[in-house]
């Protein structure tokens, strides 16, 4: 099991990630703030989760929605997934939006996104006059159909 440390933020609230089933990708993040946070309809918040993450390099932390959210409140992460990079010391902060039509409100403790601990590939970018051609070729947005 790949170990992954984080720091609370001191003085703030704190709780650990935490897989809710055997079968669970991503850990769910809880939010730490000290009095409840009115998102109204189309904004964004930057919500707290209390802890600094150090994920080991050759990693990255994907911050993704929490599907219960989305199908029922209509909130969303606007740069879902969010990337942790390996050498990020801040405060990982949730971009929380409300995609509905009514304000929504986050209270300390509430679960409000899932962290996906992944490998991540570099790699070499080699400048080429030519590429090889594909069955697919240009064939961008929408190409295949609806």
């Amino acid at each position: 099991m790949l170990k992954v440390l984080l720091k609370p933020v001191e003085g703030k609230c704190f709780h650990l990630p935490e897989y809710l089933t055997s079968g669970s990708s991503g850990a769910d993040l809880f939010a730490c703030l000290d009095e409840p946070v009115c998102i109204a309809p189309g904004e964004t918040e930057a919500i707290p989760v209390g802890f600094i993450i150090a994920v080991p390099e050759g990693y990255e932390a994907q911050v993704r929605p929490r599907s219960g959210l989305s199908m029922k409140y209509g909130i969303g992460i606007i740069n879902s997934p969010g990337t942790i990079d390996s050498d990020y010391r801040g405060e990982v902060k949730i971009l929380l939006t409300n995609f509905s039509k009514r304000t929504f409100t986050v209270r300390n403790g509430d679960r409000i996104a899932q962290l996906v601990i992944t490998p991540v590939i570099r790699a070499e970018f080699i400048l080429t006059d030519e590429l090889l051609s594909t069955e697919r070729g240009e064939g961008g947005f929408g190409h295949t159909g609806n």
